[in-house]
C-alpha cells in the first residue's frame, strides 16, 4: 500500500509547525516533514507528533546567508565551521523530535575539486555524528534551471559523492520533480540506484504544483517505486496553486 508524507515546507505555510502537522493528519497523510523547524521548539513538535500518531521524516539543514542567497555551506570552502555547526544543529534537533533522515544542503559552487573535497570532509563528519544516533544523512540533486550552480545538479553527481564519502548512512534524497527534469527515466532511473536512495519526494513537471498534471504521471509512477521494493511513505513536496486544502484531491487518485 502507498503511503504519504506532507511537506511542511510548503505546505499548510499559513499555520504553525505543530498545527500543520495536525491540519496533515486530518488530511489523511501517514507521516510528515520538513525544511526548517528550528524556529519552533522541539517539545512543541514532539506533542503534536504525539497528538496525531504521524512520524517526521526529514528535515534540512540551515541554508547559511538567505539574505546573499546562500542555499546550504557544507561545500563552500572557508566556512566548515559554519557547515558543521549546522550540522550539529540537524542532528540535534532530528533526535529530539525521533526523525530519521537529515538532508545535508550542499550550497552554490564551481563544482571543483576544492568543493568536492570540502563536501566529502563535511559529509563524513555529519555520517559520523548522525551515526552515534542511528540517523541517515541524505543529499539531493536540484536541477540547474531552478538552484543553477547549486553544487550536486544529477543523480550521477550524487552517486559519485556517496562513492568518495562511503559511508553506510549516507543516501541519497530521490526528488522526481528534480529527477525528471535532469533526465527523466524515472523508473528506470529508481531501479538502478534503489540501493543509494533514502527517501523519494515528487511534484508535477513543470509547475512544482499538485501532482495530477504535467510530464509524469504520478498514478502509475508511485504505483511503480512501490512495486520496485520503496516502503516508505513518499514525499509530496509541492508547491499548491492555491491553497493546501483545496488541492487534496489528488490524493483520491490513490
Amino acid at each position: 500500500m502507498i503511503s504519504f508524507s506532507a511537506n511542511l515546507g510548503f505546505l499548510w505555510t499559513d499555520r504553525s509547525l505543530p498545527e500543520a502537522i495536525h491540519a496533515a493528519k486530518a488530511a489523511g497523510f501517514h507521516a510528515v516533514e520538513c525544511h526548517w523547524p528550528y524556529a519552533t521548539p522541539a517539545e512543541d513538535v514532539v506533542a503534536a507528533l504525539h497528538e496525531t500518531g504521524l512520524k517526521m521524516l526529514g528535515l534540512n539543514t540551515q541554508r547559511g546567508n538567505t539574505d546573499s542567497g546562500e542555499n546550504g555551506v557544507a561545500a563552500l570552502s572557508g566556512r566548515e565551521a559554519d557547515a558543521q555547526r549546522f550540522i550539529d544543529q540537524a542532528i540535534a534537533y532530528a533526535v529530539a523530535i525521533d526523525c530519521n533522515n537529515i538532508h545535508v544542503m550542499a550550497g552554490f559552487t564551481d563544482k571543483g575539486e576544492v568543493a568536492r573535497s570540502t563536501f566529502a570532509a563535511n559529509l563524513r563528519y555529519a555520517c559520523q555524528a548522525a551515526a552515534a544516533h542511528g540517523k541517515t544523512i541524505l543529499i539531493e540533486p536540484l536541477n540547474r534551471y531552478d538552484a543553477p550552480n547549486y553544487h550536486i545538479s544529477t543523480l550521477d553527481e550524487a552517486q559519485a559523492v556517496l562513492q568518495t564519502v562511503a559511508a553506510p548512512n549516507l543516501k541519497i534524497m530521490f526528488d522526481c520533480y528534480h529527477m525528471q527534469i535532469m533526465g527523466g527515466d524515472l523508473l528506470r532511473r529508481f531501479k538502478q540506484s534503489a540501493a543509494d536512495i533514502g527517501h523519494v519526494q515528487f511534484a508535477s513537471v513543470p509547475d512544482r504544483t499538485e501532482p495530477d498534471s504535467g510530464e509524469v504521471n504520478y498514478v502509475w509512477l508511485l504505483n511503480e517505486l512501490a512495486a520496485a521494493g520503496f516502503t516508505g511513505p513518499l514525499g509530496a513536496e509541492y508547491k499548491p496553486r492555491t491553497t493546501t486544502d483545496a488541492g487534496l484531491g489528488w490524493l483520491n487518485s490513490f
